[in-house]
């Protein structure tokens, strides 16, 4: 059998800190490696398995969308691309009709810049501090950690960070030469901490005050992974910009840009492009999964078991917790230690997949059809390696 671990390792180009193991299948909350072992998955792609690895819907819609048409420019309009279109546009926000279809979180990030610089004059963002929105230049440079940032500066201009949930500096911060305020209403990788009602809400008041636009990163947070269909319903607040990627696609790589008429009508003609956004094959596997997230109402799901979760890990009785938050199947566990040690021994010693989130929390980002019995083997694990 070829060592398929070596063979990544020599020929990757590095930039990734290695699992030591090969998955080699998926099939909704689970995963296996090469060796046959069984995991338990609540890394979940970063938060893109929403609704489980190989999706029978998702897969059915590959396979046929696979043998009709793959590619195909946005000039040539695509009866797929509009069904995708219908469908994103009925379940966002009333007023957020027109969509500029991409390939990733970041990239949903860079279009969304662009736009809104387009769409004002303003060329000023403003960001949060603890952000993450991405590591392309644009996206980047809205992200608040040093490490991300720093080796690659020069980068995107001007951009002000703002303390996240303190709603007095972001009104400070917002002037007229701001063209856009980005907030994820749940920071992510900045440590799973949700955006208080009274801090989304001055900044929906404050950018219409002062003619600049919100944009809200939802790239995470999207599709039923907060315990809403969006995280912006627990806030009321809807955006001029909503950007978003991961479970949007049932694991095939896909983002979205949806806004106002305004915005969008902002842009000339050419002034933003894509070779393969709105790819048949991507629309198709969207469609579907979209479908049945609001079929299955996953977002109910994961409110139920996120509650249930988070109250069974806060249960845990260690000096090393210091919290447990989050909100849905969205959830960090803050130590008082580096968390890596904890999710390596999940791993090894459990067969349960997590993910950091800063130096200090455990992530858990599981596909919303887990079982809740897998739920409870996690707890107990995490309990055992804490112990």
């Amino acid at each position: 059998m070829q060592n398929w671990l070596e063979i990544e390792k020599r020929h990757d180009s590095g930039v990734y800190n290695k699992h030591e193991l090969v998955i080699v299948r998926g099939k909704g909350a689970r995963v296996w490696d090469v060796e046959g072992r069984e995991y338990i998955d609540c890394v979940g792609g970063y938060g893109v398995a929403n609704v489980g690895h190989s999706n029978p819907a998702v897969v059915k819609a590959i396979q046929e969308q696979a043998e009709t048409l793959m590619i195909l420019p946005q000039t040539l309009p695509s009866a797929k691309r509009a069904e995708f279109y219908q469908t994103l546009t009925r379940l966002t926000p009333e007023g957020l009709v027109r969509v500029f279809p991409t390939n990733s979180g970041t990239e949903s990030i860079e279009g969304a810049l662009k736009f809104a610089r387009a769409a004002t004059g303003r060329k000023k963002f403003i960001s949060t501090m603890r952000a993450f929105h991405g590591r392309t230049f644009g996206s980047v440079s809205l992200t608040w950690e040093k490490k991300y940032r720093q080796p690659f500066e020069p980068v995107v201009g001007p951009v002000e960070f703002v303390p996240y949930n303190d709603a007095e500096a972001l009104k400070a911060a917002v002037d007229e030469e701001t063209a856009a305020v980005i907030i994820e209403p749940v920071q992510g990788e900045g440590g799973v901490r949700p955006a208080r009602p009274e801090f989304l809400q001055a900044a929906r008041e404050v950018t219409r005050e002062k003619g600049a636009l919100l944009v809200l990163d939802e790239i995470q947070t999207g599709f039923g992974r907060t315990g809403r269909l969006f995280a912006l319903e627990h806030y009321g607040v809807v955006p001029d910009i909503l950007t978003l990627a991961k479970g949007i696609g049932g694991g095939i790589p896909m983002g979205a840009i949806v806004m106002t008429d305004a915005v969008a009508d902002g842009m000339p003609k050419g002034g933003h492009g894509t070779t393969f956004g709105g790819n048949p094959l991507a629309m198709a596997a969207g469609v579907a999964a979209m479908k049945y997230i609001e079929e299955n109402r996953l977002w109910e799901r994961a409110a139920e078991l996120g509650e249930w979760f988070m109250e069974e890990l806060r249960r845990i009785d260690s000096p090393k917790v210091r919290e447990v938050r989050g909100k849905g199947l969205m959830v960090g566990m803050e130590l008082k230690e580096k968390s890596a040690p904890y999710i390596t021994r999940l791993e090894r010693e459990h067969g349960v997949l997590t993910l950091a989130a800063g130096p200090t929390v455990i992530r858990f980002l599981p596909p919303l059809v887990i079982e809740k019995s897998d739920l409870e083997r996690v707890v107990e694990a995490v309990r055992e390696v804490l112990a």
